[in-house]
């Protein structure tokens, strides 16, 4: 009997079983050492986050409400049960007004639609009536049941623009306030020309180094938006030249030699020094003034000449 032998082919090489994937704990153990590390405990970390989650969603509520005109619709209702238990706007008190016309300001402060005290914008109020230009800042307040209380601060008469034939009076910032007429414009330096009330400031300054010649002063005039021309009590005119520092030092020059020579006053019709070198003084004509006025002013014109070339 034959042997037959059978060949047996080898076994496939069996798959390495994998350990499980131990993932999710190694983050989770992470995450409990990161939560451990804090210098929190647990329990306050997990109320710290309730709140936040209810914060958030309070807020995401509140928007979708103010977005859905919920929230408007509410105070609607507010201020109109407010309004029936009869707080209602029915007094504004005004403090702080002097000069400012007392109506004007109740007008704006009762422009409101809705006169429930819970109704009114504050801010609102106060925005119109910063547009009234006599005031340079208010505050409004509620008094209940029924009154506004206005507490203006005002701001203060400096000079008088003349402007396209026409008078304004203007505080010191070149803020025009109201219309004026000759008969009733204060007595304020008289500023004429296209943006002379915007130069007020400048003029002040400029007068400060002459503060002898401030009380003489009548008026001024922005000429070509570039110099003044000062205009006296006693009617002369003084030219001045363009830049604030010229300015400056041919007013203060001018100023020493008036008080030196008693320039003003003595019939001279206009100085002219637009020109540092030069010192122009401009007579009238024979027979425009007494022939003693005229021959003061021809003695100021020496005296003027006679100091100049002693400063040479």
């Amino acid at each position: 009997m034959s042997k037959t032998q059978i060949k047996r082919g080898k076994a496939p090489p069996r798959r390495p079983t994998r350990a499980p994937k131990k993932r999710r704990k190694v983050q989770t153990s992470r995450l409990n050492a990161i939560i451990n590390a804090l210098p929190i405990s647990p329990q306050r970390l997990q109320k710290v986050a309730n709140w936040t989650i209810g914060l958030s969603l309070c807020a995401v509520v509140a928007i979708a409400a103010h977005a859905t005109g919920v929230t408007a619709k509410i105070h609607e209702e507010y201020a109109q049960a407010v309004g029936r238990a009869g707080f209602q706007v029915k007094k504004v008190e005004v403090v702080g007004a002097d000069r400012i016309d007392r109506l004007k300001v109740y007008d704006i402060a009762l422009a409101q639609k809705d006169r429930s005290m819970a109704a009114v914008d504050l801010e609102d109020v106060r925005a119109d009536l910063m547009r009234y230009g006599w005031i340079k800042d208010a505050r409004v307040s509620r008094r209940l049941p029924d009154t506004l209380v206005v507490d203006i601060v005002e701001r203060t008469p400096a000079a008088i623009w003349q402007h396209n034939n026409r008078l304004s009076l203007i505080d010191e910032k070149g803020v025009v306030l109201e219309p004026v007429t000759v008969a009733t414009m204060p007595d304020l330096p008289l500023v004429i020309g296209p943006k002379a009330n915007q130069r007020s400031q400048d003029l002040d300054r400029l007068l400060t180094e002459a503060s002898s010649l401030k009380e003489l002063l009548a008026g001024a005039t922005w000429v070509g938006n570039r110099r003044w021309d000062l205009r006296f009590r006693s009617g002369e005119t003084l030219s001045l030249p363009e830049g604030e520092a010229e300015a400056k030092a041919a007013l203060a020059k001018f100023a020493h030699m008036d008080g030196a020579n008693r320039l003003l006053g003595r019939g001279i019709l206009r100085f002219d020094m637009r020109d540092p070198a030069r010192f122009v003084l401009r007579l009238p004509h024979e027979g425009q003034v007494a022939p003693a006025k005229l021959d003061d002013a021809r003695a100021a014109v020496d005296a003027v000449a006679a100091a100049t070339s002693n400063e040479g």
